[in-house]
């Protein structure tokens, strides 16, 4: 098993290109199962800087199916991973442990799981300035725990909460809130 070195690149357009491969794999496998599939995390926002990893939210009606879709993932290259602290969510890679490629996340669709991520990400997207300050802050946590990948994703924490707290002001004031995505 290769060791998980927290190591940002660039951002790079390509990324958006293997998005949309790994979402049509995903929906070939997957089919009516899915209600929906996001692009997420860092490598959804243009000139972030990121760990080059596809991070893909997939979102479904009941998060208690997705056993039937270990196997038709399984097919497409994604190994299902159990993390119990991900309570309502689900997590797959591609790849192995410390090389991988894309991460799947499937969440009930418009659960507040799915709300959550896709606030954090538009925000970033509509707000340079905060996008800004998280490029700044994953590269000070990027230097300070580079073979310690679990606090580095720990550390960020408070400031994802933050920007998710203001984004959710901002719907309640009509900011965000032209996105059909929002229902809060």
């Amino acid at each position: 098993m290769k060791e998980s070195i927290v190591k940002l690149s660039d951002y790079n357009p390509e990324w958006k290109i293997q998005f949309e491969d790994e979402k049509r794999k995903i929906l070939e496998a997957l089919g009516a199962k899915v209600v929906e599939i996001e692009h997420i995390g860092s490598t959804s926002i243009k000139g972030l800087k990121a760990k080059p990893i596809i991070d893909i939210m997939c979102g479904v009606q009941d998060l208690g199916e997705v056993s039937y879709l270990v196997n038709p993932l399984r097919n497409i290259e994604y190994e299902y991973v159990p993390k119990p602290e991900f309570k309502d969510r689900r997590f797959f890679r591609k790849g192995a442990c410390g090389q991988g490629t894309s991460h799947l996340h499937i969440c009930e669709w418009n659960s507040s799981e799915w709300i959550e991520k896709i606030l954090f990400r538009d925000y970033l997207r509509l707000y340079p300035q905060a996008a800004e300050k998280y490029a700044s802050l994953k590269e000070a946590l990027a230097s300070k725990f580079q073979f310690d990948r679990p606090n580095y994703t720990k550390n960020k924490e408070p400031f994802i909460r933050t920007i998710i707290e203001q984004a959710k002001k901002d719907i309640s004031t009509n900011i965000l809130a032209e996105s059909p995505k929002y229902l809060i």
